[in-house]
C-alpha cells in the first residue's frame, strides 16, 4: 500500500476514510478502550488501584520519584487541571506529596512517598501480567517488534 495521501480521481484528498483506513483506526480506538479497561479492573480489584493512578506513581517511580506537576501532565496525558485533581486523592491516600521545586519556587513538583512506592510495587506485578496476557501475548514476539516499529514512525511524525 502506498505511503501517499488517498485521493479522489479529481486529484483532492477524500473527505472520509476509506474501510480499510476507517478499520484500522477504529480497531486502535476500540482495542485501546478495551484494553484500559480491562487493565483498570483488575488493579481495582486486587489492589483497590485504578490505573490512572497507577500511571501516575509508575511515572513518578521511572524518574525516581520526582517530577514537576506540569511534566507529570504530560507524561499521563491529563490535563494540569485533571492531573491536580488526581494528585490531590493521591496526596489524600498518603501515596504522593507536593512540594515546591527547589529549581523553581513557582513550580511544585509532585514526590512519590514511601506508601506510594510500596503501592506501586504491589500492584506491578498485576499490571505487567494483564498488559503481557491481554496485549503481548496474542501479538507474538515477531508482530509486537512491527507494532513498536509502527509505534515509533507515529511518534517521530508527530503523531
Amino acid at each position: 500500500m502506498s505511503d501517499r495521501p488517498r485521493t479522489s480521481p479529481s486529484g483532492t484528498p477524500k473527505r472520509r476514510l476509506l474501510p480499510d483506513e476507517m478499520a484500522a483506526w477504529r480497531g486502535f480506538l476500540r482495542i485501546h478502550a478495551g484494553l484500559m479497561r480491562q487493565l483498570d479492573a483488575e488493579l481495582l480489584e486486587e489492589h483497590g488501584l485504578p490505573l490512572s493512578h497507577y500511571d501516575v506513581l509508575l511515572q513518578l517511580a521511572e524518574v525516581g520519584g520526582s517530577l514537576r506537576m506540569s511534566d507529570l501532565a504530560n507524561a499521563v496525558l491529563l490535563s494540569r487541571s485533571g492531573l491536580t485533581r488526581l494528585v490531590d486523592q493521591l496526596e489524600r491516600q498518603g501515596l504522593v506529596s507536593r512540594k515546591r521545586s527547589s529549581a523553581d519556587a513557582r513550580g511544585v513538583e509532585a514526590i512519590l512517598t514511601e506508601t506510594g512506592w510500596e503501592r506501586l510495587r504491589a500492584a506491578a506485578p498485576t499490571h505487567v501480567r494483564g498488559v503481557r496476557r491481554l496485549f503481548l501475548a496474542p501479538l507474538g514476539a515477531e508482530r509486537q517488534a512491527a507494532l513498536a516499529e509502527a509505534w515509533e514512525t507515529l511518534d517521530r511524525s508527530g503523531g
